[in-house]
């Protein structure tokens, strides 16, 4: 199983990206789905997640601004990002977990908020 996650770049403070993250290969049932980041210097932490019930969860610095969905058809994990800030500069990583608890990770994706 492979995870390939698309859509960072560099965008300028209350800007907007979308993150994609596809998987690859048979992942037995996926049972949540997520995105982590790591600031430079910092280490990894949960921005958001979103379980196969569509129950929810952010990390406090992104909420209101932040949303995640998925398209489980297409094992894809999504990463609406609105009004970014500065502070929003990270590798963005997505994770999946299988519900026999194996997790998979993308390579990451950088995104860069910067005037």
């Amino acid at each position: 199983v492979q995870l390939q996650a698309s859509g960072g770049g560099l965008v300028q403070p209350g800007g907007s990206l979308r993150l994609s993250c596809a998987a690859s290969g048979s992942i037995f049932r996926i049972s949540a789905m997520a995105w982590y980041r790591q600031a430079p210097g910092k280490q990894r932490e949960s921005v958001a997640t979103i379980t196969s019930g569509d129950s929810t969860n952010y990390v406090d610095s992104v909420k209101g601004r932040f949303t995640i969905s998925r398209d489980s058809a297409k094992k894809t994990v999504y990463l609406q990002m609105n009004d970014l800030m500065p502070e929003d500069t990270a590798v963005y990583y997505c994770n999946f977990v299988d519900s026999r608890r194996s997790d998979y990770w993308g390579q990451g994706t950088l995104v860069t908020v910067s005037s």
